[in-house]
């Protein structure tokens, strides 16, 4: 709904027109209007999504292709945007809410809040090649690729599960530095943002965060 408003011309936010549904916003200053009315704030709501395989971190996809807004079809929610992105092929843990600043903080590379994911690789890996990562990988276009840490969680005969952490997040970060090693990916899982674990939550399920959670994340006792 909040979406076709949007589309519609019919939002203003400080006075002037927004047809952009992913335009942040802070409830607490800016005032917004739909149809010359005034909206009065509302309640901050904090999500976790197990995002799917195959749907676009988006609100609207000019292809048409599916986004993670369809795991909230048939729910009464207001407003809300998902706080950084998964890319189409990768799942797990996603947040969401309606509070700009919430998501500013957990975003902000500054606060290096970590990420860790769970990543299947098309081959076995040895401590050469561990060692070559946990040094950064330089890519093709010349950026530099970190992370704060990486372990085997097990293998298979041709295939093996790493756990990757990261305190800073570049776009495709984890995707890119395999690219350039030439590995190939075959899944790739969020499990946890700080100490906010993904758990037994199924995929396309989503859950809204406790206070203590939110508290842990913001790093507030």
């Amino acid at each position: 709904m909040a979406i076709k408003l949007i589309s519609e011309g019919r939002v203003r936010v400080n006075s002037l027109i927004s047809y952009n549904p992913e335009q942040r916003i802070n409830l607490s200053k800016d005032k917004i209007e739909v149809d010359d009315k005034i909206l009065k704030p509302q309640n901050f709501i904090y999500i976790l999504l197990n995002k799917p395989k195959g749907l676009i971190t988006t609100t609207k996809d000019e292809k048409g292709r599916d986004t993670v807004y369809k795991c909230f079809e048939g729910y009464n929610l207001p407003y809300i945007f998902p706080v950084g992105r998964l890319d189409k092929a990768s799942e797990g843990l996603l947040l969401f809410t309606n509070d700009t600043s919430f998501a500013n903080y957990i975003l902000d590379p500054e606060n290096h809040i970590e990420k860790t994911y769970h990543v299947k690789i098309n081959k076995k890996i040895n401590d050469e090649l561990l060692n070559k990562i946990k040094s950064g990988i330089k890519t093709n276009d010349g950026d530099l690729l970190t992370i704060k840490s990486i372990r085997i969680l097990r293998e298979g005969q041709k295939t093996c599960w790493l756990e990757i952490i990261l305190d800073e997040g570049k776009n495709r970060h984890i995707r890119r530095i395999f690219e350039t090693l030439g590995i190939e990916i075959l899944r790739l899982v969020r499990v946890s943002i700080g100490q906010l674990k993904l758990g037994e939550l199924q995929k396309g399920k989503f859950r809204f965060l406790k206070d203590s959670e939110i508290k842990n994340l913001l790093k507030k006792n």
